[in-house]
């Protein structure tokens, strides 16, 4: 099976810097020709940049290794050496770089734009020739600067992809099926659970001026904030969006006390994902008994939360599918603009303060000027399954 890459370990190491040159003019009528070694070159650069067209980082799976090129020595005639070349790590937006050694957070490119770029590590500069060291007293220098070395750094590399709507919820509850009704994505959809093994993405056409993402991650399972399943792996993808689309299967028998498990898992994890706002999706009602096993869900989520809506479905048979499409739709639309999905609801005195002032400078840069594009007409970051993905 073909792996989602949204983590890598990688190792970065800058040039070193050229040595400089020790030379002595020697020519035929000039007696006292002098020193004429020139300077090394500068050592490269590391850069990370980011490259929109990218959704994964699966083109730093068999690459471990980036070393900028090292400065070239200073030659006679005063002649400099090159300079190395820097070399460019692409990454998709959404991407966090932390070192790996220390955990300090580097960079996050969530709001970068394409062709956004930052130096991690700075080439060695280039020794000094002996022209430099001439002088009254020491016509005839002997010694030159060496170059100065390179820095290494190892760096762990994170992606959360950026999406505006998250679908929760546990395996085999419809998300995928969903996410197929309302998008161009084309995940894996079958009758057992845990058929989605990577998060998906799908662009939810609104008008001819705007469009919403939707990711689908695979099934939550209890204990998945603890590690259990895959759960805990891909709940990051989620923490970047701006609402959290629950799916409950009404044909369980644990119907009830699904969606307080869901909660439960999420406020684990933490990353404010219990303080986004939410629509909770009972699926199923075309099966018998499920329809009045959803009044049951509705009836105990809206006296427990009367702001949340609750809206029940049947996927299969597109009941109450465009009520949920226009739910989902009006949610985003009231989040655009104010709530920022970068920082994962974490500051909620922001947000807040956001929310009352419609011009305040907490708006999210992402929602406000991201834009589809014909590239995004296809799905990412999973595979399509006749490729293999699922094989």
């Amino acid at each position: 099976m073909i792996q989602f890459a949204d983590e890598a370990l990688i190792t970065v190491r800058s040039g070193k810097g050229g040595n400089g040159c020790i030379s002595f003019r020697r020519e035929k009528y000039i007696p006292n020709g002098g020193p004429n070694g020139g300077d090394g070159g500068r050592g490269g650069d590391v850069y990370v940049c980011v490259r929109r067209n990218l959704r994964t980082l699966a083109h730093l799976r068999h690459r471990q290794v980036f070393k900028a090129q090292n400065g070239q020595d200073g030659m006679s005639w005063n002649r400099f050496g090159k300079d190395g070349e820097d070399v460019f790590i692409p990454v998709p937006p959404g991407t966090t770089i932390r070192n790996a050694d220390t955990g300090e957070l580097i960079r996050d490119f969530t709001e970068e734009s394409d062709g956004s770029q930052m130096m991690i590590l700075q080439g060695g500069k280039g020794g000094w020739g002996n022209v430099h060291f001439k002088s009254s007293t020491n016509q005839a220098p002997r010694y030159a600067h060496p170059g100065k070395p390179g820095k290494e750094m190892n760096l762990r590399i994170e992606l959360s992809i950026m999406a505006d709507v998250g679908l929760v919820g546990f395996p085999n509850a419809g998300k995928s099926s969903l996410l197929e009704m309302f998008t161009n994505a084309r995940p894996k959809i079958a009758p057992y659970p845990f058929t989605t093994k990577i998060p998906n993405l799908g662009v939810l056409h609104v008008d001819q001026d705007k469009d919403f993402i939707i990711a689908d991650i695979p099934g939550i399972i209890e204990g998945a904030s603890e590690g259990a399943g895959l759960g805990l792996r891909f709940l990051k993808h989620i923490s970047r969006t701006a609402a959290l689309l629950f799916m409950i299967d009404c044909s369980d028998e644990n119907c009830l006390t699904a969606y307080s498990s869901l909660k439960t898992e999420l406020e684990k994890y933490g990353r404010g994902l219990l303080e986004k706002p939410r629509i909770v999706l009972c699926n199923k009602i075309d099966i018998e008994g499920a329809g009045e096993k959803a009044d049951e869900v509705a009836a105990k989520i809206r006296s427990e939360e009367p702001e949340t809506a609750v809206i029940a479905v049947s996927v299969l048979e597109r009941k109450n599918i465009e009520n949920a499409r226009r739910a989902i739709i009006s949610l985003v639309e009231k989040m655009d603009g104010w709530l920022s999905p970068a920082k994962g609801n974490a500051d909620v005195e922001t947000a807040s303060a956001a929310k009352d002032d419609p011009d305040s400078s907490a708006k999210s840069s992402f929602l406000a000027s991201r834009s589809v594009d014909s590239s995004m007409e296809e799905q990412f970051p999973g595979s399509d399954p006749s490729e293999g993905a699922y094989s």
